[in-house]
């Protein structure tokens, strides 16, 4: 069994001083950057964000919770609220456009689920057993 401690300390390279580095080929121009166009960005998985909420630059201060086609396009298809990330609004109209959305939904001026849910009374992803969780 070899002791660590009486074993010597590894020898210092003897490479020497290292060459200064090439000089690199600027991002723009280098060859395989060429094919891409004008697309800037990531790689365009998500669709164009809105910068800032629409709210804050019509200078709404509250959503009217009667007018049901601005309030269609804070909810998901299945009945859902869209969240702040997706739609671009503030915190501060994102909790008026929830307050409004579910006022909306008492009198009956937007759907509660998505209208297959209620008509067939079968949820779409999950499993159908009377008895909840096995």
């Amino acid at each position: 069994m070899v002791n660590e401690a009486d074993s010597a300390p590894a020898a210092p390279s003897e490479e020497g001083p290292r060459e200064p580095r090439a000089e690199r080929p600027d991002r723009s121009e280098r060859p395989d950057r060429e094919d891409r166009g004008d697309r800037r960005g990531g790689g365009g998985r998500f669709g164009a964000r809105r910068r800032g909420c629409e709210f804050c630059i019509d200078k709404i201060d509250q959503p009217d919770y009667k007018d049901v086609v601005t309030l269609r396009r804070y909810i998901t298809d299945r009945g859902k609220l869209e969240p702040r990330r997706k739609v671009g609004t503030c915190a501060k109209h994102q909790r008026r456009v929830a307050v409004a959305v579910k006022r909306a939904r008492v009198i009956a001026l937007l759907p509660y689920t998505a209208e297959h849910v209620r008509v067939s009374g079968v949820p779409g992803g999950r499993s159908a057993s009377p008895g909840g969780r096995r």
